[in-house]
């Protein structure tokens, strides 16, 4: 490969930025392989006409540890931290990784050329313990961790987590008063860390504007969506955008949802039939109304219970029919029942699926199902993975609404279900219906169809 000046490097760069041709065909064009394309347009990102004038230098062993505890602690991948740090090649790293696996921290000492030198090394002195100087240097380090600590406590105190990023902007601001070599040990970060963050401050944030459009999303959708979610809403407004980068994004702002918790246990022991599992956990449902699963689900607020009975069509995730009461009779599950067998065309016969819960075993209940030709299914005792679709559902609820919030009254809570059940058919979309909600799923199908 013949060796190119700064200006033709620049050239190159600047093809690909202005977007109209792609790194392989630029490289081609001018007899490179692509990846040192890429490490041109990587370092020249970091450091601009900088990173193509090369000094002749030695890499001190310092300088080595920096370089390897900066990938180690961020997980950068080696070219990008070649252009990060300005290191020619990312070969370079690859033999500083290879020497200090099997040499340890000598493997990374630079090799003496040419005869030795005579002169005799000389150790700065230390000054004697207990002496003017040496308590002068334990007075000054003790301001340095005083210093340092009162600033990283204020910022705890704001937002409860502290990154390296917040340590390095502590270290900026205290630069003045004490050596960055001093506070970085005290902060317990590498030096290198502490120079990446500085540079990132200076860069315009790319991401600002989807931060605020992430952050818009998840307070829209009152904090019920995590990353994947919130990637699907952002394609569908046109922002196409990793789902990898849509995580470290939220992890940065602090947005998390909140987890889930168990449901009611509805098994009394035999009371009528047990019919066989015929849904045999296959979830997969090919149009609407030909697998059913449903169960049912507890509540406790203000000293009250209440109760909720959904039937859930497997084929788009929609909740079909519910009912709500005061307590576990069993008008809560012939109610609801009535409710789903509206929703029938005649041609349709559904599996409907439950656990062995009282209810799904009185004789009421399996005579209304085969009046209807619905074909009764049941979990296995004590096995909640046969019923897998329904627990999740209730557990998106409580974790969605339940702990999210706070409730006057349990007619409060009641209400709010109820707009709940609503937003999850009509406006949660979902990954698995390519970013649709349940209905929107089901009706554009029917569309389609």
């Amino acid at each position: 490969m013949s060796k190119f000046n700064i200006e033709e490097k620049i050239e190159a760069v600047n093809r690909y930025q202005q977007g109209a041709e792609g790194v392989k065909s630029i490289a081609k064009s001018i007899g490179v392989h692509h990846s040192v394309l890429l490490n041109w347009i990587k370092q020249y990102e970091n450091h601009w006409v900088d990173a193509f004038i090369k000094p002749y230098t030695t890499y001190s062993t310092e300088f080595k540890l920096d370089v390897l505890n900066y990938i180690k602690e961020t997980g950068t991948s080696i070219r990008e931290t070649a252009a990060i740090f300005n290191i020619a090649t990312h070969s370079t790293i690859q033999k500083w990784q290879k020497s200090f696996e099997s040499h340890g921290i000598d493997g990374l000492k630079p090799t003496q050329k040419g005869r030795s030198s005579m002169k005799k090394e000389t150790n700065k002195s230390q000054p004697a313990e207990g002496s003017e100087e040496a308590l002068r240097a334990e007075i000054e380090r003790l301001r340095m961790e005083n210093a340092y600590f009162k600033k990283v406590e204020s910022l705890n105190s704001k937002q409860g987590k502290i990154t390296e990023q917040d340590k390095a902007q502590v270290i900026y601001e205290l630069r003045h008063k004490f050596k960055i070599i001093d506070l970085v040990k005290v902060a317990g970060i590498a030096r290198s860390t502490y120079y990446y963050w500085i540079k990132q401050m200076d860069r315009p944030d790319k991401y600002k504007e989807v931060k605020e459009l992430i952050k818009h999303i998840f307070e829209e959708n009152q904090e019920r969506y995590g990353y994947r979610r919130i990637t699907l809403e952002l394609h569908n407004r046109g922002i196409k955008i990793n789902h990898k980068t849509v995580r470290r994004l939220m992890n940065e702002m602090g947005l998390k949802c909140l987890v889930r918790m168990k449901k009611y246990r509805s098994y009394r022991g035999k009371v009528g039939k047990i019919a066989p599992n015929i849904l045999e956990r296959n979830f997969e449902a090919s149009k609407p109304n030909e697998k059913w699963v449903t169960d049912v689900t507890e509540f406790h607020l203000h000293g009250e219970k209440l109760y909720l009975s959904p039937i859930l069509d497997l084929y788009n995730g929609e909740i079909i029919a519910y009912n709500i009461e005061k307590r576990p009779v069993y008008q809560l599950v012939s109610k609801m029942l009535d409710k789903a067998l509206e929703r029938l065309n005649e041609e349709d016969a559904p599996i409907l699926h439950s656990d062995q819960g009282w209810h799904y075993q009185m004789t009421k209940y399996q005579h209304a199902l085969k009046k209807r030709g619905i074909v009764q299914s049941m979990s296995r005792k004590g096995n909640c993975l046969d019923n897998a679709v329904m627990e999740n559902f209730f557990g998106l609820l409580k974790s969605e609404l339940l702990y999210l919030r706070e409730f006057e009254s349990m007619e409060h809570f009641k209400l709010e279900l109820e707009k709940y059940i609503y937003y999850y058919n009509h406006k949660r979309i979902k990954v698995k219906l390519k970013g649709m909600s349940p209905v929107q799923y089901r009706t554009h199908a029917q569309a389609a169809a």
